[in-house]
Order: structure tokens, then C-alpha cells, then sequence
């Protein structure tokens, strides 16, 4: 007798619960489980690490993020209105500039304005200012798009209905259609921090005084001081998931909210 699809379905379901169990005991029984908590389970290695990972590298990473993430949000508004300019030149430096920033790798422009810059200028910058340009920069291209389409997104009536009150175009622009397409985008934009956050990491090229320290260096310092294997790294990762597992939350709900307000 033939099984319905519901019958198959189900068998189908009970096949590959058996072999991902299965699987799951083998990997079980094969770890070296002495070895693995020696090596990534050490904790009781990491008192050096307290508070300094959270007094100054949580801290640090915070404000890096922060910072990139304000030159990213203003450079990107003012690229996406350059882009979406009638006037030829201002999308064609918009263009290059976006294309740009996101076909080179951040840890490069990291390294020019960290290094590159200095060299060439005879400026010195702190780490921060560095910080704040080289990731903010970087932002900005990615956040422009996300801007753009935000901007394309909202209803045309809005600005002509902005225009045929008499009111300027700029000032439309400003108190009608870009808060409506900050609402809109309010969901990527959260996930940009969240790339931010992680990005900030690569602050480690510029070398670091241990007040400057974020999260990865001291990561990084103990896998080589303490002792205690990828411990180090364990904790560090934690405390990115500590910002950023709470900004997934928020851009889900901007999504839910956005979603409702559609229907």
C-alpha cells in the first residue's frame, strides 16, 4: 500500500532526527573532552582579564561603534541625496564614492588612515579620530543605499503634496520625506551597527596603548598571556553577543512594526 505525502513526510522527518542524533553521539563520544575544557573552558585562568575586558575593552568598543556609526549616518544621508540629485555631478562623486568604500576592504582603510595619512601629511591622529573616520567612511557607503532605497520608498505624493502647500523643497525633504524614510530603514540601519560593532575589531592593525584596548585585543593578548587556550577569545565573543544579540531583537521588531504598518 501506497504512503500518502503526510506518511512520507512524517518518515522523511523520523530519518533525519535518527541521523542527526546518531551524528550528534558520535561527535559526542570522538571529542576530547579533557582537552577541549583545557582548552576552551579554562576560566580559571582569566582573572588578569577583569575588569580591564569590560572597564575599557567593552567600553572602547561601545564608543568606536557610536562614533562610526554617527560619521556613517551623516555621510550616508548626504551621499543618498547626492545620489538621487538632478544635478549629474553629485551622483557621479556619490557614485565613485560609494562603489569605492565598498569594493575595498575596511581593514585597508584602517591601515591608510592609521599609517598612510600620518606619512603622507605629517598629522597625528588618535586612535579614535582614526577610529571614527576609517569605519565611519566605510559606513557611510553602505548606509547611503540603505538610505536611498528609504528615500525611494516613500510616496512621491508626499513631497508633491509638500510642494502644492507652498512649502520649499528642502524643507519637504527634511520634516516629511526623510523621517518616513528613517522609519522605513530603521531595521538595516540597526544591522549596520551590528557589522559595526564587529568591525570595530580591526582597530588591532594601528597598535594600541592598553587604555585604547576593545574587546578582540584583549582577546587576542590572552591567548598568549594567560595560559588558557581560546578561553580568552570565548569571553571576548560573549560580550560582542552581549550588544549585539540585543540589537537583532530591536531590528526584528522595527521589521514586525513595519511589516503591521503595511498591512
Amino acid at each position: 500500500m501506497a504512503m500518502t505525502a503526510r506518511q512520507r513526510a512524517k518518515v522523511s522527518l523520523y530519518i533525519q532526527a535518527g541521523i542527526f542524533f546518531v551524528a550528534m553521539a558520535a561527535l559526542i563520544l570522538a571529542t576530547d573532552w579533557k582537552t577541549v575544557g583545557n582548552s576552551v573552558f579554562n576560566f580559571g585562568k582569566l582573572g588578569p582579564m577583569f575588569p580591564g575586558i569590560i572597564v575599557v575593552g567593552l567600553k572602547n568598543t561601545l564608543i568606536y561603534t557610536a562614533l562610526a556609526f554617527v560619521v556613517g549616518l551623516s555621510g550616508g544621508l548626504l551621499l543618498a541625496l547626492m545620489k538621487l540629485s538632478t544635478f549629474p555631478l553629485y551622483r557621479w562623486i556619490a557614485t565613485g564614492y560609494i562603489e569605492f568604500f565598498r569594493g575595498v576592504p575596511a581593514l585597508l582603510v584602517f591601515i591608510a588612515f592609521g599609517y598612510g595619512v600620518p606619512l603622507a601629511f605629517g598629522v597625528s591622529w588618535d586612535v579614535t579620530v582614526v577610529v571614527m573616520v576609517s569605519l565611519g567612511m566605510v559606513a557611510s557607503a553602505y548606509i547611503a543605499e540603505t538610505l536611498r532605497a528609504g528615500l525611494q520608498a516613500v510616496p512621491k505624493g508626499q513631497m508633491e503634496a509638500a510642494r502644492s502647500l507652498g512649502m520649499p523643497m528642502w524643507r519637504a525633504m527634511v520634516t516629511i520625506v526623510i523621517p518616513q524614510a528613517f522609519r522605513i530603514v530603521l531595521p538595516p540601519l540597526t544591522n549596520e551597527v551590528i557589522l559595526l560593532t564587529k568591525d570595530s575589531s580591526l582597530i588591532y592593525v594601528l597598535g594600541l596603548t592598553t587604555a585604547q584596548y576593545e574587546l578582540t585585543k584583549f582577546g587576542r593578548d590572552g591567548i598568549s598571556s594567560l595560559g588558557a587556550g581560546l578561553t580568552p577569545l570565548l569571553v571576548a565573543g560573549a560580550f560582542y553577543l552581549v550588544i549585539t544579540i540585543p540589537l537583532s531583537l530591536l531590528a526584528r521588531k522595527f521589521e514586525s512594526r513595519s511589516a503591521r504598518t503595511k498591512r
